[in-house]
């Protein structure tokens, strides 16, 4: 079975990091673009960032010089760190897997930015 699990989303104030994890299994890693969304309550979800097998990066205009995609494919996993939070930054944080016709999600990660 194919899962996608995202962690490390929580309770933050402005101006804190996060790094959030996205852990794979069920699939043969390396050559999936890896992407990360978000989507706030009542809300479409976006677009964040993606990483490509051989670590090109594409980000959200918006989100560039906070926000970082990386991987690591020993471990499964794609990560987003998150630097100097902001509460417009609260929202669910979704991991996608995608490579020729397979398009996998994750179930999301909570994150909430507040005082």
């Amino acid at each position: 079975q194919v899962q996608l699990v995202e962690s490390g989303g929580g309770l933050v104030q402005p101006g804190g990091s996060l790094r959030l994890s996205c852990a794979a299994s069920g699939i043969f890693f390396s050559p999936y673009t890896m992407h990360w969304y978000c989507q706030a309550p009542g809300k479409q979800r976006e677009f964040i960032a993606s990483i490509t097998k051989n670590r090109n990066t594409n980000y959200q205009n918006s989100v560039k010089g906070r926000f970082t995609i990386s991987r690591d494919n020993a471990k499964n996993t794609v990560y987003l760190q998150i630097n100097n939070l902001k509460p417009e930054d609260t929202a669910v944080y979704y991991c996608n897997g995608r490579y020729a016709a397979d398009d996998y999600w994750g179930k999301g990660t909570q994150v909430t930015i507040s005082t």
